[in-house]
């Protein structure tokens, strides 16, 4: 390999991690180089998203202006690394400033040519993309475990027990079917889920699914129980909680069109929550097996449903972003007001 070639030194780069030569080489066609001196501001949090950077040579930090003023360091990256791919799978504003701690040279990837490739089927950029997806997957882990790291006035007291009880399937036995009470295939050109679906590609996906309908308070999984499907709430909601320590905080309420379980199913492991439906609910049941089989899917409804993924999944990490300045601004108070009693009872 020669240490002087462009593209050798692209390959090196997070972003092409188990991509072939092709891919590789498309990737490359769009970038174009950049340069920042010291003490630039690369991106401004909230402004709009435009594309991912590659880092070559240099450290940038990664910083989210907190609810109470001032801002919090989240992330330290160097050569090799990217940010700001979110952009290349859906618009929206930059959630965190990146700035440059010394001089920085990569390449910046513009989002709609590369859209424009994911939108013709092209699979060297529907593999990037899958490859963005598991690291934005990865992160949403690594932020929700910090999150865990936080006390949150709302968590709740978890019962006093002994050993864990093993996970078990809160579905098994629930019967499964193609229908439900009332048409709901009518109703799902309506969520934003299924926005710039055809009616044929919403009749492709239903295809590979099966319909669960459970009253409020019955569970959808269980912590530890392997994720053997995921499931697309339809009507209702459902909820999902973690432990903590003694205490079970919750982390998410989902609501029609959004996506429950699906990071566990991503990652091939077992569900680290408790989900359940806080309302009676309608679901859509994807099988593991099916629901990869879309993920890695070239027709159009399935490269649709790879959007609808991306949106999900950049909904899920802005939520925990949400979550964590608000924690980590209410300790900082927290802690100024025991400081300023602490000097006042001097």
């Amino acid at each position: 390999m020669n240490p002087g070639n462009p593209i050798d030194a692209f390959r090196r780069n997070a972003i092409c991690r188990d991509l072939d030569d092709a891919a590789v080489t498309q990737l490359f066609a769009l970038a174009e180089p950049v340069s920042f001196v010291t003490g630039s501001r690369i991106v401004r949090q909230g402004e709009s998203s435009r594309g991912a950077y590659l880092l070559r040579e240099g450290t940038v930090e990664v910083c989210v202006t907190l609810p109470g003023g001032g801002e919090k360091t989240v992330a330290t990256l160097a050569d090799g690394s990217m940010f700001g791919e979110m952009a290349l799978l859906e618009h929206g504003q930059c959630s965190a400033g990146v700035v440059a701690v010394t001089h920085v040279d990569g390449w910046f990837i513009e989002r709609e040519p590369f859209r424009a490739l994911t939108a013709g089927r092209n699979p060297a950029a529907l593999a990037i993309a899958r490859t963005i997806t598991a690291g934005l997957v990865e992160r949403l882990v690594a932020l929700n475990a910090e999150l865990a790291r936080h006390p949150a006035p709302e968590d709740r007291l978890l019962p006093a027990s002994g050993a864990a009880a093993p996970a078990v399937d809160p579905l098994s036995g629930v019967p499964r079917s193609t229908q439900a009470e009332f048409d709901f295939r009518d109703f799902l050109p309506v969520l934003p889920f299924f926005r710039d679906f055809s009616p044929n590609e919403i009749d492709a996906v239903c295809a590979r699914a099966r319909v669960v309908d459970i009253p409020r308070g019955h569970g959808v999984f269980a912590a530890g129980q392997p994720a053997t499907a995921c499931y697309l709430v339809v009507r209702g909601a459902v909820e999902a909680c973690a432990a903590i320590g003694g205490h079970e905080r919750r982390m998410a309420l989902l609501g029609p069109g959004t996506l429950v379980g699906y990071l566990s199913v991503l990652r091939g492991t077992a569900h680290g929550a408790v989900a359940r439906a806080r309302e009676r609910a309608l679901l859509l049941e994807f099988a593991a097996a099916d629901f990869m089989s879309i993920y890695r899917g070239v027709s159009g409804a399935d490269v649709k449903m790879q959007h609808a993924i991306h949106r999900n999944l950049l909904q899920s990490l802005a939520r925990s972003n949400s979550q964590l300045s608000r924690l980590v601004t209410q300790a900082r108070l927290s802690e100024a007001l025991q400081a300023r009693l602490l000097g006042a009872s001097v």
